[in-house]
């Protein structure tokens, strides 16, 4: 690199619960088309057969796993993505900014689930949560009303196929970590039925940026390129 040359960032992506590295496909292949560095996380905690006793220090181990150059890095999270975020952030070397999209952001001390019950409203994905031991599953038919409603059906059903088991763990996990000195950015899916608009509204005012996107709770699939338009700018 030569003197006075700016680094681009490396996007760190962390999807959310029951998820994968398969949420970022689309997104993925437009970051490529448009030059842009990235790496996806697979969180343990949402791996089926995990150790139910995975938590939130897991997660934020894996997504820390990832940050393993110089950087600059840019983390973002989705959903649940959320508190794993928050509670890394602060342990990322050269980190940008954190973008938060329809996420869930614990303050100290507090679970994803406790966060997520600041506002109580029962949302569809709510419905759609089954729980089996220390694991909590999703019914499909009502996750993909949850969860992807914007989609086309092939996608919807590709996406639901690839959903896994979630430990109860990393919802019930405090967060440790204080809030870390950088930039932060939050974006509003205000079509969301898994994540409530109000809640959402919320997690942004803790935020230094809020933006808002007309999407369901899932942007990344269901327009993809609109969504990398956004992150990027």
């Amino acid at each position: 690199m030569k003197d006075g040359e700016v680094t681009a960032p490396t996007y760190i992506l962390v999807h959310g619960a029951w998820g994968g590295s398969w949420c970022w496909r689309d997104v993925g292949a437009e970051l490529d088309r448009r030059g842009v560095t990235w790496r996806a996380v697979d969180l343990p905690s949402s791996r089926n057969g995990a150790d139910p006793s995975i938590g939130l220090a897991e997660d934020a181990a894996a997504v820390a796993a990832l940050a393993d150059g110089d950087g600059p890095y840019i983390l973002l999270a989705h959903s649940y993505g959320g508190a794993v975020v928050s509670e890394v952030a602060s342990r990322i070397p050269n980190l940008q900014r954190c973008i938060y999209v329809a996420a869930l952001i614990p303050s100290p001390g507090e679970s994803a689930t406790n966060a997520s019950r600041r506002v109580r409203v029962r949302t569809r994905l709510d419905d759609a949560i089954e729980v089996d031991g220390d694991f909590l599953r999703l019914n499909p038919v009502l996750a993909a009303k949850a969860l992807y409603d914007d989609c086309t059906p092939e996608v919807s059903t590709w996406a639901i196929n690839q959903l896994s088991t979630q430990t109860l763990a990393s919802f019930r996990s405090n967060r440790e970590s204080e809030k870390a000195r950088t930039e932060t950015i939050y974006v509003r899916c205000t079509n969301d039925h898994a994540v409530d608009p109000e809640l959402q509204q919320l997690m942004s005012e803790e935020c230094d940026f809020a933006l808002s996107l007309e999407s369901e709770h899932s942007p990344f699939l269901s327009q993809p390129s609109k969504f990398c338009d956004l992150i990027l700018n």
